[in-house]
């Protein structure tokens, strides 16, 4: 027995109709093209995500744990609130000012005469420290006693 065409049906039959058995190439095609839109639409919601982190970290930001840290809230709790908070930290540059400290600190110690870093541990005892200066040492006194003025000479 043959198969024929049912007269109803039109001779020319589209491409994407397969024939009988035969593999489905739209239905294929239209599979990979599913998988590759949600990898693709996923790995843009994860870029968008770390969006404040990736920020942080190229501004070399102090807040960089807080915003990575935020982040990381956010996508646990999708509570939006936390990416916003986290990316306007990432965007803000706060002022370091443990470096400044930190530096007239050293410039304390140094002309102290104290090594650094071991100027809180205690306070030598005598009362003339040694500064050394290139070629020689230059007595810092400790304790600077203020010029008197005329007053004050006269009632001493």
């Amino acid at each position: 027995m043959t198969a024929s065409l049912n007269a109803a049906a039109p001779h020319n039959l589209p491409i994407f109709i397969p024939a009988p058995g035969g593999t489905d190439v739209l239905m294929v095609i239209m599979a990979v093209f599913l998988v590759l839109s949600v990898l693709a639409v996923g790995l843009l919601f994860l870029r968008l995500h770390t969006l404040p982190e990736r920020i942080a970290h190229r501004g070399h930001k102090l807040q960089f744990e807080i915003v990575a840290v935020l982040g990381l809230l956010a996508l646990f709790t999708h509570m939006h609130i936390f990416w916003v908070i986290g990316l306007l930290l990432a965007l803000i540059d706060i002022p370091d000012f443990g470096g400044t400290l930190n530096r007239m600190a050293g410039s304390l110690e140094r002309i102290a005469g104290v090594p650094p870093g071991k100027g809180a541990d205690e306070a030598p005892d005598d009362s003339i420290a040694s500064v050394s200066r290139g070629e020689g040492t230059v007595e810092v006194p400790k304790t600077i006693a203020l010029p008197r003025t005329a007053k004050e000479q006269s009632h001493a």
